[in-house]
């Protein structure tokens, strides 16, 4: 008997698919299951499917079944937790990116859908400019907000220092990684993770037996920025993983961060150049973030809530007036996530209810009733 996440973890193992196809085939189908029993031409009708790959999907369904159910043992026997597209602990924010995976492997004990969670990111090679920056914005970010989580890479030099900074201030971090959970890179990291699951987590996209291939760590960059409020560069030479996070942000409207350094350090040039291009906004402390996102907000506010007349407003605009009136305060990623709205959509419709004097933006994408 093949169980329903047996039929989500071989969804990402048929041929040819990836997220997006993946999600198109699960909006037609309405499960992954169902994929398994279609007919080629059923599934030919799918868009971005065609006929040849519809064959294809067909010729490789037995055996993404045997790597799923192989998957599926190495789960049941190592406590990993499977969160699939649709399931309501899957990271919210990851949700509305347009290439979120579909299956997300997590080892530990964390809640990615509750409190701020900000991403740390940054160059291999830390110099003691960026240590000290790092610790001390990891320090009073945690100390001003406990209910932050700090995401990072579990790699050497800014990540590795987020991390254990985070578990020495007590609150949750986690590292995403490009490998599967039967190991940890690199090895030399396995304490810092061990402690990880106990306040936090460490989360894959990939199965169990996966290398730490390079292709892998841009791949993973991109959960990292689609899990979080907020995503920090604290040091970056002009190339690097972190500056790929940094689009990959952009790309997912997240606000991002840099911290600058002197002209002609190498491993300030990146962050330089992401506050030049407006990629960026300058930070200088937790302070700043702060002030930007809004955060200094955790204070006691009461929101006087208008009477509004919804005779006059459209359906998507009643929608998102009685969710703010509810919740008085949220980010756009969750007001998406709550309507079923696109971003783009929900851009467009706040931009009218700003102009119609209904809503108010606050720095960090925030929006409130006026």
């Amino acid at each position: 008997m093949v169980s329903t996440l047996q039929y989500n973890i071989a969804l990402t193992q048929l041929k040819g698919i990836g997220p997006i196809l993946a999600k198109n085939l699960l909006a037609k189908f309405g499960s992954a299951e169902a994929v398994f029993s279609e007919s080629a031409v059923a599934l030919s009708k799918t868009i971005g499917i065609g006929t040849l790959l519809s064959k294809e999907i067909i010729s490789s369904r037995q055996q993404a079944l045997d790597i799923a159910e192989k998957e599926l043992s190495f789960i049941q026997k190592n406590g990993i937790i499977p969160l699939f597209f649709t399931d309501k602990d899957y990271p919210f924010r990851l949700k509305e990116c347009i290439d979120a995976p579909m299956m997300l492997f997590a080892k530990g004990c964390t809640d990615f859908n509750s409190g701020k969670f900000v991403a740390v990111v940054g160059t291999r090679k830390i110099t003691s400019y960026g240590q000290k920056l790092c610790e001390e914005f990891v320090s009073r970010l945690s100390a001003n907000h406990p209910d932050v989580t700090f995401v990072s890479g579990l790699a050497y030099g800014v990540d590795v220092c987020a991390h254990k900074k985070s578990l020495e201030a007590k609150v949750p971090t986690i590292g995403v990684v490009a490998h599967g959970l039967d190991r940890i890179y690199p090895s030399v990291h396995q304490s810092v993770a061990k402690k990880m699951v106990e306040n936090g987590a460490i989360v894959t996209e990939y199965l169990s037996g996966t290398k730490p291939e390079a292709t892998n760590f841009v791949q993973r960059n991109r959960i990292i920025a689609g899990i979080c409020d907020a995503i920090l560069v604290v040091e970056s030479p002009q190339k690097g993983g972190a500056l790929i996070t940094a689009e990959f942000a952009n790309n997912y409207n997240r606000d991002v961060f840099a911290f600058p350094g002197r002209v002609g350090d190498v491993s300030s040039e990146g962050c330089n150049q992401l506050i030049f291009k407006n990629k960026a906004a300058l930070i200088q402390s937790a302070v700043d973030m702060e002030n930007f996102m809004g955060w200094e907000a955790d204070k006691e506010k009461t929101i006087k809530q208008p009477k509004i007349y919804f005779e006059n407003l459209s359906a998507e605009e009643q929608k998102i007036i009685a969710l703010l009136t509810k919740e008085k305060e949220l980010h756009i990623n969750t007001i998406a996530t709550k309507t079923s709205f696109s971003i783009s959509t929900l851009s467009s419709l706040l931009v009218e209810m700003e102009f119609k004097d209904l809503v108010r933006c606050f720095p960090g994408n925030k929006y409130q009733l006026i």
